[in-house]
């Protein structure tokens, strides 16, 4: 057990005993005076902190200190009552403040019950109840505030969880302290009954036991009373200061003392009107009378050359920063340029003209930066690849109503928007047109009009789908970066992945890495599932079915397809997930044939060496059959045999981006097929 368990332990486990167990009054005395010092440590470390957080154990320590002082008040008014001693540092207190006086000691106390119970507490009360309420509804802004930080890479992951864990903590900080401020009321309340109690008490006692006269009994009781009464509030009044300045420090990154004398004293022309005040009243009032115009003028003078003295300090701070700021500028332009942040390549962009800015931009209504989160989070969900941050940039030279969208610092895709319209589509069965002006969807290049904010409402009762600016941009970056998101996932992120599945099965990546496959190329297997829209989020089974595989094969390409059988339930879900016939193009066993009968296999991997006439002839009739799919409205989807598969996939790819082609054996067996078509190499 630490030192420091041991002290609160029986910090606590003494305040239990004293409230059983009668002291001797010499010991009293030293805890009294020990409970004292805790009230100044407590104090001044409240005073001094730079940060509210720096006490964040103030609501237990207060609950803590509250529990000790009763128990002293306890163990007084036993000693008062028993033997009408209870110790020097109490009767002292009550001759000396008192002066002597009854009628003296008990005004001043009172005044101190006074000024703890209606000034301090009941203002400390307001606050921490208000502060607490504000903390908690600022909460949703603030973080909205991190994760826009956070996207546009003002800040990293790492800062973005410290400060959310800050905002946090300060919501159970100020929620606790509205509660723990009930302490000092309640301990304030009980002293003042504990106060009177000793005061009848000890006069009952000293009559009827100690056989006193009431004359007497009333002068040492209520001196002794008094003194009891100070050496308590004292204390709870110097916690209860200390709770007061907690709950209203603003400070952030200094202490209160240099931020009040700081925004005091630091404009001079305050300070010479205070100055000019004080020296007009001690020289044109009444208040000159017996010396007082010293006092005044004095303390008037001092104002003035104080005010003086900061004024001139202000000057120099002035000139010393116009000449750092000038030497600034003179080494920038003497110094070589650091080109090393040039060469930093961000993964996604996204810069818009300063028409669209009102978009990006919160404190104008904008949501854009909200959309961005969502769809790392949606990609996140549906695909299972982390998304890079993306850069939000605005850029003059583009038109106020264009963006771009730039994947590793190169364009890929650009769109218009008008601000103030919707983009109205039709999806097929609307009869009656509406006027706009002509546009097309930017994601999937749909023809659409641009309605105005009158029109949407027709618009949508007529059947339109209706879309608002900030959707577009939106719709246009998800799509941009899932077909781009293969290049995107990097070493270092697939690094992070197996890590996060290693947690859960240790056994797993051991075997897997770096035994069998090495980072790189686990990366290409999920590349390739990425390159053609498979979700990777089911990592176990693809690491599962990697190591089952590795030892006999390294080439990534048959690996990939080793994952895609696995993954079929996945795959068939997202393909032919509406429980009805799907319409499907096969592939010729003959073509199927002639394809294989061209693989090379080679150390780098296996390529495809068919005759250039007769891949003609198979893209010409590939597309041919794809036409009849999308007549129907049907996704463009060819089925092959496994071993064919990714061969087909690389002979088409370039020629039809959007081309689905699946393996008999990543189809669930209750899924129904239906063949309009077979490609062919024959002439069509």
């Amino acid at each position: 057990m630490q030192k420091s368990d041991m002290f609160v332990g029986l910090y606590l486990l003494s305040a239990v005993i004293f409230f059983i167990l009668p002291i001797p009054n010499f010991l009293l005395d030293v805890l009294i005076t020990f409970n004292i010092m805790v009230a100044l440590v407590i104090l001044f470390n409240c005073l001094y902190t730079e940060e509210t957080l720096n006490m964040s154990s103030f609501p237990t320590i207060l609950l803590f200190t509250t529990v000790f002082r009763i128990s002293l008040n306890v163990s007084s008014t036993r000693l008062i009552l028993s033997t009408g001693n209870p110790g020097v540092v109490v009767e002292t207190f009550g001759n000396f403040v008192g002066g002597g006086s009854l009628v003296i000691g008990s005004i001043i106390f009172i005044v101190l019950v006074i000024v703890q119970m209606i000034v301090i507490n009941k203002g400390s009360e307001r606050v921490s109840e208000v502060t607490a309420r504000f903390t908690l509804d600022a909460m949703p802004g603030k973080q909205m505030a991190i994760d826009a930080d956070l996207n546009t890479g003002a800040i990293t992951d790492k800062e973005a969880s410290e400060r959310r864990e800050k905002i946090q903590q300060e919501s159970a900080f100020f929620g606790s302290m509205d509660g723990a401020t009930k302490y000092v009321k309640g301990d304030a309340t009980a002293g003042l009954i504990i106060t009177a109690i000793n005061l009848v008490g000890g006069i009952v006692t000293g009559v009827t036991i100690q056989g006193m006269e009431l004359t007497d009994a009333l002068q040492r009781y209520t001196i002794l009373t008094i003194g009891d009464g100070l050496v308590s509030q004292i204390p709870s009044m110097l916690i209860s200061l200390a709770t007061g300045m907690l709950v209203t420090k603003a400070a952030k990154a200094n202490n209160i003392g240099n931020i009040m004398i700081g925004q005091l004293f630091q404009i001079p022309k305050v300070l010479y009107m205070v100055g000019g005040t004080l020296c007009f009243l001690g020289i044109f009032t009444p208040l000159r009378k017996e010396g007082r115009i010293l006092v005044y003028v004095g303390m008037g003078l001092a104002m003035i050359v104080i005010g003086r003295m900061i004024g001139h300090k202000q000057e120099v701070s002035a000139i010393e920063e116009e000449v750092q700021e000038e030497d600034v500028q003179a080494d920038e332009i003497r110094r070589h340029e650091n080109v090393n942040a040039l060469l930093q390549v961000d993964p996604i962009e996204l810069e818009f003209g300063y028409g669209i800015i009102p978009l990006a931009d919160v404190n104008q209504g904008g949501d854009l930066l909200d959309r961005v989160v969502m769809i790392r989070r949606q990609i996140a969900l549906e695909l299972g690849a982390v998304v890079p941050i993306i850069r939000l940039r605005d850029n003059i030279q583009l038109n106020p109503n264009q963006y771009i969208i730039k994947i590793k610092g190169i364009q890929v895709s650009e769109g218009e928007i008008l601000f103030d319209h919707y983009m109205a589509m039709n999806p097929g069965y609307v009869e009656e047109e509406i006027t706009g002006i002509p546009t097309y969807e930017p994601s999937f290049h749909l023809p659409a009009i641009w309605i105005t904010e009158a029109q949407r409402e027709r618009a949508e009762s007529m059947g339109y789908t209706v879309v608002d600016p900030p959707s577009i941009i939106a719709t246009h970056l998800t799509e941009i970066i899932k077909s781009h998101l293969d290049e995107l996932l990097t070493r270092q992120d697939v690094q992070n992945l197996i890590n996060n599945v290693k947690e859960s099965n240790t056994t797993l990546i051991d075997e897997l890495v770096p035994k069998l496959l090495g980072v790189g190329e686990i990366q290409k297997v999920l590349q390739n599932l990425l390159g053609e829209g498979i979700s990777i989020r089911d990592l176990v089974t693809i690491f599962e079915t990697l190591a089952d595989y590795a030892a006999t094969t390294r080439d990534t390409d048959v690996l990939t397809e080793y994952v895609r059988q696995r993954l079929k339930r996945a795959i068939s879900n997202i393909y032919f997930a509406d429980g009805d016939m799907t319409t499907v193009v096969t592939l010729d066993p003959n073509v199927e044939q002639d394809i294989m009968n061209s693989i090379k296999q080679t150390e780098q991997g296996a390529y495809i060496t068919l005759d250039p006439a007769k891949t003609k002839k198979i893209l010409n009739s590939v597309e041919v059959e794809i036409k009849k799919l999308e007549n129907q409205g049907k996704a463009p989807i060819i089925i092959t045999s496994p071993i064919v598969r990714m061969y087909f996939k690389k002979l088409t790819s370039d020629y039809f981006k959007d081309l689905i082609v699946i393996s008999y054996n990543e189809i669930e067996s209750d899924v129904e097929l239906q063949s309009i078509g077979v490609v062919t190499a024959n002439d069509n």
